[in-house]
């Protein structure tokens, strides 16, 4: 659809927003936005965004429009028309960007991340806004209407018009315009009103955008102060300073948990500021730790070269954020060159080693900080030592672990771990599971607990790839207390309790006998337990198999994996076993004791997650209860 505009001969074109751009503006208008102020920050950075871009642009093309213009922005407002405008001398936009730009959802996975937080009745921050790309249409929480104006910095190019209400479509026309960049212009609602007083709008840059690469005017009046911290030495760094510019840079509300400035000479020069986040940002969470695209900015001679330069850190530190500037690239480099070159490949290597000792300083200096920077982001941390050989030994001495020996959200090392073993214990044990609750009440840990052995207890999912490919710490072999070539030569005191004792070996031998006939192909073998103390059976895997945790993780990746048999160990001083050995000898071929031994067995299936089916389970329950009851 197009018509004529008022004022130009050329056309109106009318575009219908894509379907999920519609139901993204509706969840941002309508449900999820609760600081309408950031709408300005928002409209801001995008502005700075652009003029870092012409200014990178500027530096090897000779031909762009308005090459010496002052790059700044401009904010205008008329508190009586309640009418603000948002220019800035940028890179601009051509017809296609606007398109792009204006009329698809930025990033993968928005729409899906904001609908999540709608089903769950969350309201959208305002700070999440500008970390899924729909910044821009922030600006419908204080307007009804939004006009932009904009020329790409292309030469030839021409200016259009941008115009929507959100609604669902805008239009696009050719208009002329002299200048470069863009302008964002529209009408406050009634309710925004307080946004086009001089104070308001002071205010609000002061507090997001103070850190702005460029001057930010309100009429003549510049708000913000523009000032490379990372430039400073340490002693001159103010803490509020230094987390209002985290707080601009890493688009996120809170205070860093600690930042790190960095200044090298020699080999390279650089000079970095570095923050570690308190969270992990929600994208990590909402994209299972997609750090593909994420690391610090890079600037050369204090000019803007990259938002997010992946190659500065390994994928596994790339939720650390910050500035690294350095003289030792060329302003003229493209983005190709940057990723092979030499240099940062050096300052990338400088980088991991401060960055992993700056971790280690946490944990011996400030423990109650590192437990919370390990709490958000020990999974990805997890994921370095199976990626970064250089530095493996010095993750592995990051590794924190509950165990049986630490109380909820307490942790150990396993130099820590290492350095309490009892002289007799060769091995450092730990046990896999979804939560420490399932992992403590398994009966596999029953022999740990009563000897006081500790034992780790993973419950990251991460941990089953990474802790079995360690093999050992200190000369101790890491070991799965699921595995069933565990030394179990410390023995459990002999009990005085005839009860108690194990089954004699004639009495023993059927019951093992039976079993195995009754499992059949089912079971890898039944043996006689040393671990379980008060529990009748468990399973544990054979000396080359996985353990459960392992194998549930490999079979939610492939579903079609056939289930790895488990061998059977049978505590033979437990009464239903001693029960059993005594059915057997006054009648084999009861039916009531296959029909215990298979429940047993799915018992032990059901606490590792593996039963299939429960049906036959119930079943057979019922039938052990009735005969129970009526043998009273």
């Amino acid at each position: 659809m197009s018509n004529k505009s008022k004022n130009d001969t050329a056309p109106v074109q009318e575009f219908e927003y894509k379907a999920e751009m519609k139901q993204l503006l509706d969840l941002i208008v309508h449900s999820l936005y609760t600081h309408p102020e950031i709408y300005l920050r928002e409209l801001i950075s995008n502005a700075s965004d652009a003029l870092s871009k012409v200014r990178f642009n500027s530096l090897t093309d000779q031909d762009i429009i308005d090459r010496d213009a002052e790059l700044a922005i401009r904010i205008s407002i008329d508190p009586k028309e309640l009418s603000v405008v948002i220019e800035d001398s940028g890179v601009g936009m051509t017809e296609e960007e606007l398109i792009a730009n204006l009329g698809t959802v930025a990033k993968s996975g928005t729409l899906g991340f904001m609908q999540a937080l709608k089903e769950q009745q969350k309201e959208l921050d305002g700070n999440l806004i500008g970390q899924f790309g729909v910044g821009f249409y922030s600006v419908f929480m204080v307007t009804d209407e939004v006009t932009v104006e904009t020329r790409s910095a292309l030469p030839g190019s021409d200016a259009y018009r941008w115009r929507s209400s959100g609604q669902g479509t805008y239009t696009i026309e050719k208009i002329e315009k002299a200048e470069r960049g863009t302008k964002i212009s529209f009408t406050l609602k009634e309710a925004s009103k307080e946004f086009a007083e001089e104070y308001r709008v002071e205010q609000i840059v002061k507090k997001y955008s103070n850190f702005v690469d460029f001057p930010i005017y309100l009429g003549e009046k510049q708000l913000n102060s523009i000032t490379a911290l990372w430039q400073r030495p340490k002693s001159e760094l103010k803490d509020e300073e230094v987390n209002e510019f985290y707080k601009f840079i890493a688009n996120d509300y809170q205070d860093p948990l600690d930042y790190l400035p960095i200044s090298v000479e020699g080999m390279v020069t650089f000079k970095a500021l570095l923050f570690l986040p308190k969270e992990a940002p929600p994208e990590m969470l909402y994209r299972q730790g997609d750090l593909e695209n994420r690391g610090p900015q890079l600037y050369v001679k204090k000019v803007l070269i990259q938002q997010e330069c992946r190659d500065l850190l390994p994928e596994y530190l790339r939720f650390i954020s910050g500035v690294v500037d350095t003289e030792d690239l060329s302003l003229n480099v493209s983005r190709e060159v940057v990723q092979s070159s030499p240099v940062l490949a050096k300052i990338r290597q400088i980088l991991t080693t401060k960055i992993l000792g700056w971790f280690e300083t946490l944990a011996a200096e400030q423990p109650d900080k590192f437990k919370t920077f390990y709490k958000a982001f020990g999974p990805i941390i997890k994921i370095g030592l199976n990626t970064d050989f250089t530095n493996r030994d010095k993750l592995i001495e990051l590794l924190r672990f509950e165990s049986t020996k630490t109380g909820v959200d307490e942790y150990v090392s396993l130099k820590a771990y290492s350095e309490r073993m009892g002289d007799d214990q060769k091995e450092i044990y730990y046990h896999s599971g979804s939560s420490r609750a399932q992992l403590l009440a398994h009966p596999n840990l029953e022999y740990f607990q009563n000897q006081g052995i500790e034992v780790l207890l993973l419950s990251d999912p991460v941990d089953v790839f990474v802790i079995p490919s360690i093999h050992e710490y200190d000369k101790k072999p890491l070991k799965s207390i699921e595995k069933a070539d565990i030394d179990f030569s410390k023995q459990k005191k002999e009990s005085e309790n005839e009860k108690d004792k194990p089954l004699a070996a004639n009495l023993l031998k059927p019951v093992l006998k039976l079993f195995r006939e009754t499992l059949g192909e089912g079971i890898e073998d039944v043996i006689e337990s040393h671990r379980l103390v008060s529990s009748p059976v468990t399973l544990v895997s054979g000396k080359d198999g996985l353990d459960s945790q392992m194998e549930k993780m490999m079979k939610m990746m492939q579903s079609d994996m056939p289930a790895g048999k488990k061998i059977l160990e049978v505590n033979t001083s437990h009464p239903i076993i001693r029960n059993l050995a005594g059915m057997i000898m006054a009648d084999e071929k009861n039916p009531l004791i296959r029909t215990a031994m298979k429940q047993l067995y799915e018992g032990a299936l059901l606490l590792e997650g593996g039963l299939d089916s429960t049906t036959a389970f119930l079943s057979r329950m019922n039938e052990l209860i009735e005969a129970a009851t009526l043998s009273r």
